[in-house]
Formats: structure tokens, sequence, C-alpha cells
């Protein structure tokens, strides 16, 4: 076991979140801001313990270092972003290697911000980088082929340019310069998801305190759930909501209803609430980078006995996977108490997948476990303490009319599961009932 001591009186381990924890007690949703008369989150052991459960995947793997290009890579090596601006530009970069003191090419200014606001880490190991912006400056300006022989220099420095390089995602001209220094580049994503499977304390009260503004959408989503009130009104009222309460990312969030629901599109329009609608949202964010994953249906004044049955069903399923859910158990016999593609109008699982479904969460969406009967029935994944994880079913009415989609946000316990998820739904919530 690896072990890391911090200023802190207690002493983190790696594979494990803090065995001081007492599951007796309630995790906690604490205020955003730090206060001096109760402890709250640590950022500085946040930041240790991310550091040492990668550095513990790296020395498994075999491999001399991880390049990421994948920003929720970079905060959980670094404790650096520049907001959600760079999640799609390729244009951040990291180097880890055993010392387990990161490198990092940040966007231009970003790096001497870095060098002032960030004493964790080294000055010298703040850099300026530029690449591609996915193909906006060509290969032939050379900033990869530079970055590549920085990269070698760096290696060699620490005498490992002859092992494996873990690579997460990049734009293939820096794979192809990676290779054209004689470096040997493999998968890092693996090692990634090793190292963020098991979340410390830190990270499962961050979680919390994104699942609970997430419960205080809900309250104003019931509130305002109305006849002439239209899907994108309600997402233009949760994203604000949700960054007044210090959300840093709304990816996205599902507004579903009526004739919509089923099949489930994914996505929202400017559709107008009608009476007895059944509506579904699902409200994906983050906070301080730990995300949320949580359905949730509601009708409009009133319901149909079609609708009521279809989130009985809905829920019987959520309850039999919930019930499985403990160190030891393999996401296959979680998978199993779903119901098949077929079986709720589906052709095959390729068509159905996301609808009974599983998934880890984390500084990104879908972390390990996942858990699908696509994948899950011949692939099959063990639970561990720490994991937190997401689960989530459908069921469409039998008349036609909605559908019904519910999902818990869970914890492992060593002795089964807390729910993160706490807005009603053991049974299908009436929004201004009639």
């Amino acid at each position: 076991m690896s072990i890391i001591k911090t200023t802190e009186p207690k002493v983190i381990t790696t594979d494990h979140i803090d065995p001081g924890w007492d599951w007796n007690r309630p995790i906690s949703s604490p205020g955003r801001t730090a206060v001096d008369f109760e402890e709250r989150v640590n950022y500085r052991r946040l930041h240790d313990y991310r550091t040492a459960r990668s550095k513990m995947a790296l020395d498994k793997s075999g491999f001399g270092a991880i390049l990421c290009f994948d920003n929720n890579n970079i905060r959980y090596l670094t404790s650096s972003v520049i907001g959600e601006w760079a999640r799609d530009k390729i244009c951040r970069y990291a180097l880890f290697t055993a010392s387990a003191k990161p490198y990092l090419w940040d966007f231009g200014s970003a790096a001497a911000h870095h060098r002032i606001y960030a004493p964790w880490l080294e000055q010298d190991r703040c850099r300026a980088g530029m690449l591609g912006l996915r193909g906006s400056v060509s290969e032939e300006a050379g900033l990869f082929k530079r970055a590549a022989q920085e990269i070698k220099f760096l290696l060699e420095e620490e005498g490992i340019a002859d092992m494996p390089l873990g690579v997460d995602i990049c734009e293939p001209p820096m794979l192809f310069a990676l290779q054209a220094e004689g470096l040997d580049i493999r998968d890092a994503q693996q090692i990634f998801l090793d190292a963020r499977e098991i979340k410390s304390m830190d990270e499962i009260i961050l979680l919390n305190t994104a699942a609970a503004m997430v419960d205080g959408v809900y309250q104003k989503i019931a509130d305002m759930l109305k006849p002439g009130v239209r899907e994108n009104e309600i997402v233009a009222m949760a994203n604000q909501f949700l960054y007044e309460q210090g959300s840093d990312d709304v990816e996205a969030i599902n507004a579903v209803s009526g004739e919509r629901c089923s099949p489930h599109p994914h996505n929202f329009t400017d559709r107008m609430y009608r009476p007895g609608d059944q509506a579904f949202f699902d409200v994906i964010q983050s906070y301080m980078g730990y995300r949320t994953c949580y359905y949730r249906t509601l009708n409009v004044g009133l319901a149909t006995q079609a609708q009521h049955d279809a989130y009985r069903q809905a829920r019987e399923w959520i309850d039999d996977a919930i019930q499985l859910v403990r160190p030891g158990m393999t996401t296959d016999k979680i998978a199993m108490v779903w119901p098949k593609a077929e079986d709720f109008g589906f052709a095959n699982e390729m068509e159905a997948f996301g609808l009974q479904f599983g998934h880890g969460l984390g500084l990104a969406l879908h972390e390990r476990p996942i858990i699908s009967r696509l994948v899950s029935l011949d692939n099959p994944f063990e639970l561990k303490e720490g994991m937190v994880f997401a689960l989530e079913t459908y069921c469409p009415a039998a008349d036609g009319n909605g559908a019904a989609r519910i999902e818990e946000e869970v914890v492992v316990t060593a002795d089964g599961c807390r729910i993160l998820t706490h807005f009603p739904a053991q049974e299908l919530f009436i929004a201004n009932k009639y």
C-alpha cells in the first residue's frame, strides 16, 4: 500500500478512502467557503491523494511516464484548470513521471499565473505551451515537433526515454511527432482510470456537494413545471441557478417531455409543457470539477395509470440494482437484473445503450465502472469500496404517453452503498398537482 504523509495529522492511503471515516455518520455537504471552525474539503490533501494514486497506477503499468491532454486527467494530476473553454481545444498538456512532480504546459499567460497562484506546482515545471488547436495551426508550423523534442529531452534527463510513454488523447500530428522522436507510445487512459476509480473522502464530499446543488435545481423545476412553460426555459433556469450556486461547468441539461419521451432523444427543444405531460430531466454539471448525472421524472399536474405503472417499473429496476451494490459485487450481476433491450421496445443492446445503465462519476462523466448488458455480461468488473457511480433506468409508458427515467448516484461503502441524490423519487412526483 502506498502512503503519503501530509501536514495533516492523518495519513492518506492511496488505495482506500480515508480509513478514519465513520460510515455511521452522514457524508458531509458543507458550504462553499472555507471556515476556521470546522474541517471541510482539504484541497492540498486532495491534491496529494490524486498524485499518489497516479503514481501508484504508473508504477503498476511498467511505463516510464504518462503524457496527458485530457483536461480531466490534467486537473487530477496538477489541480489546475482554466475553464470550460479549454475542454475541446487539446491545447494543454502535462507530463507525469515517477518523481510525482508533474510538468504542466498551459495556454499562454495561464502558465505565468500558475507560477504565482499554484505553489504546489514547481515553478520551473509550469510552462507555456501551444500545439495545433485542433488543426487550426498546421503541422508545418513546427509546434508539434518542438513539443515532442522537449518531452523527449525531459524523459532522457530522468533516464526513462527508452520506456513506454503513455498518452491519453492527442491530435494525430502530436502522436506522429512523438513517434518520430523514437518514443514508444502506449494507451495511458486506462492508467488514469485505474488511478481515479477509488475516491478519497474529499472527493466524495465534493461529489455530494455537487449532488446537493442538483437537489435544489429539482425543487426549482418542480415549482416552475406548469402548462405554458417550455423545455428551453427550464434549461435556462437550471443553468442560471447552478452557476449562481458555484458550478464550474453546466455540461448539459436534458429536458424531455410528452411524446418526445419515447424513444429518448437525449436533448431539449422549445416544446411547451401541457397538463398531464410526463417530463424527465438530467442535470450534468460539476462543482470543483466533480460531476453529477442526475435524472428525475415529474408529471405536469396529473398522471395516467400507464405513467404511474412505467414509473413503478423503472423504480423497481433501479432498486433491484441498488440492493446489489457492495464491495466484491461484479457488474454483470447488476446488469442482469435489468430487462433485455427487446423487453422494452428496442432491437438490440446497442440501440438501448445508456437507458438501463451505470457509470462511474468523478472529474469525468463516465469513469469506472460501466454497467450495461452491452458490455458487462461478457466483461464483468468488480466493485470496490470508495467507488462512486450513477445507476439509471428507463421505462416507456404502455400507452405511448411518456416514459419514466430515474437515476441515483451511489458511493460503495464497506457494507453496501450510500445514495447522494436526495430529491424525492420513490414515487412519481406530480408537480403543481391539480
